[in-house]
């Protein structure tokens, strides 16, 4: 994931919503303390062939930067969640996922 570009600012969430118009943006929400997001990450890592190059990925450390994290669950009306995956095309969530649930098979077909 060192492909990711990090969000810790509210300007890097409306940059990257502004993006999602062009092309889609997926947000990858960890608890850098959780096992299960532990996993989640791996996950992602593990299948990162099914979704690189069909979106911009993008990584929040909730717990370092929450009020960024608290921002993104108020503008896009999405529940928080950790781990927690969030996919924009055309500024709107299209798909959200969380925790053992998150599986680039499935976000991938979100992203067809």
């Amino acid at each position: 994931m060192n492909n990711w570009k990090s969000v810790r600012e509210k300007e890097d969430f409306y940059t990257l919503l502004e993006s999602s118009a062009e092309k889609p943006q997926i947000i990858f929400k960890d608890s850098t303390r959780c096992g299960i997001s532990a996993h989640a990450k791996h996950r992602l890592e593990l299948g990162f062939e099914h979704i690189e190059g069909k979106a911009d990925f993008h990584y929040l450390d909730l717990l370092a930067f929450r009020p960024v994290s608290n921002l993104i669950s108020q503008e896009l009306k999405v529940t928080h969640q950790s781990p927690q995956i969030i996919l924009l095309k055309g500024k709107q969530v299209i798909y959200t996922s969380s925790h053992h649930a998150i599986d680039p098979a499935v976000i991938a077909r979100h992203l067809s």
